[in-house]
């Protein structure tokens, strides 16, 4: 009785076998799990590095007064577009006028003072020559030379400090002209207004900020350069003397702004300071950026992309790299086609897709490169069949 269950259970699961197949249903089939591998080999990349930069304007000039007073008017708006020599701020300028007024009195006065001077000089060396010619001809008394020369040197001093008070009124008469200009505030440079936080009828002394004036037809990024950057050979034989190759030989940088867009034209970095800074570890840097158009503002902040090339270089995907806590590992397939973890050193290209290999593996090495995440150590990954279609 047994025997015949037994053999009934089996006579049904045949049965229903041969139906699904009847039916067009496949039925699974066992299969082995199989792995996509590369061969590592060197190779030449581009690595885009980005620095966090900040725009300036080449000639960013901050407007401040020369001199004290009341500002009577304000000839520009934030956000004007302003050429060299323009008219910006007037300050009241009628006490620099009466300044300048009486410079040009004193200095009249001392002209005369001068002419007089002059005159009589002229008077006692006429007067001491006569006295000579008499002296010896033995007419007059050596009392009489001897007087006659000291009047002529007294004249020729008091010239001389007539002189000096002409200089004097004259410097005076300048610094007045000078101070009266301070009145009328120009630009220094073609650019644009900055934020203007006084108003007119406002008193403005020397500490006065007005506005900014923001020379933006070249725009500097500023931005600093790890010194990580510079054991990697950038700015490797940066000496005073190579200072004009080295510069050259950098490649053209790329500003991206914070909402991702890029400007469109390529600038070029323009300025390394030679130290390094001991608190940060970075050596600063500027790049400069053509702005044709003013869409670069000055304070606006960014990323300076600048592309570096590695050249003779191990480059495996990301996702051949196991990430497990401090370490990086790579499955490597060894000739009996089972994997083994190596730990390896990588650099990231930035790219989002590849890296760098800087240690742990060499040229003509396989390894996994998609499924590397579900391997475990001695696992076979390459089958006869697989192995020559890879190969």
């Amino acid at each position: 009785m047994v025997v015949n269950s037994r053999f009934f259970r089996f006579s049904i699961l045949l049965l229903f076998a041969v139906g699904m197949a009847a039916c067009g249903v496949d039925i699974p089939k066992e299969t082995q799990s199989s792995f996509e591998t590369m061969t590592v080999k060197k190779s030449d990349i581009e690595v885009p590095m980005k620095f966090s930069a900040k725009m300036k304007g080449q000639a960013d000039v901050t407007i401040m007064p020369q001199v004290s007073g009341q500002l009577m008017k304000i000839y520009v708006t934030e956000g004007q577009q302003v050429s060299k020599g323009q008219t910006l701020f007037v300050i009241d300028s009628r006490n620099a006028q009466h300044e300048l007024e009486s410079a040009r009195a004193n200095l009249q006065a001392a002209n005369s003072n001068l002419q007089a001077a002059t005159a009589q000089a002229n008077s006692a060396k006429l007067e001491y020559e006569s006295n000579k010619n008499l002296y010896d001809k033995q007419i007059v008394s050596n009392y009489m030379l001897e007087s006659s020369l000291n009047n002529y040197k007294q004249a020729q001093a008091a010239v001389s400090q007539a002189k000096a008070s002409v200089s004097q009124a004259q410097a005076a008469v300048n610094r007045a002209k000078v101070n009266l200009g301070f009145c009328t505030i120009k630009s220094p440079v073609a650019g644009v207004i900055g934020e203007i936080p006084v108003y007119a009828g406002e008193q403005v002394t020397p500490m006065t900020q007005l506005t900014i004036v923001s020379g933006n037809r070249q725009m500097e990024a500023e931005f600093s350069l790890p010194e990580s950057i510079l054991e990697a050979g950038l700015t490797s034989g940066y000496t005073q003397t190579d200072k004009a190759k080295n510069m050259a030989s950098l490649p053209d940088v790329t500003f991206i702004m914070k909402n991702g867009t890029e400007y469109p034209i390529k600038g070029r970095i323009s300025t390394l300071t030679g130290v390094v800074n001991a608190t940060t570890g970075s050596l600063a840097c500027k790049a400069i950026f053509p702005n044709p158009n003013g869409v670069l503002y000055s304070g606006i902040q960014g990323t300076v992309v600048l592309p570096y090339s590695h050249n003779d270089v191990m480059v495996i995907p990301q996702a051949a790299v196991v990430r497990l806590q401090d370490k990086s590992l790579v499955y490597k397939v060894k000739a009996d086609s089972t994997a083994t973890a190596v730990t390896v050193i990588t650099t990231d290209v930035g790219n989002g897709k590849d890296v760098i290999v800087n240690e742990g593996l060499n040229p003509g090495d396989r390894i996994v490169t998609v499924g590397a995440n579900n391997l475990q150590e001695g696992q076979r990954v390459l089958f006869p069949a697989e192995a020559k279609k890879k190969d």
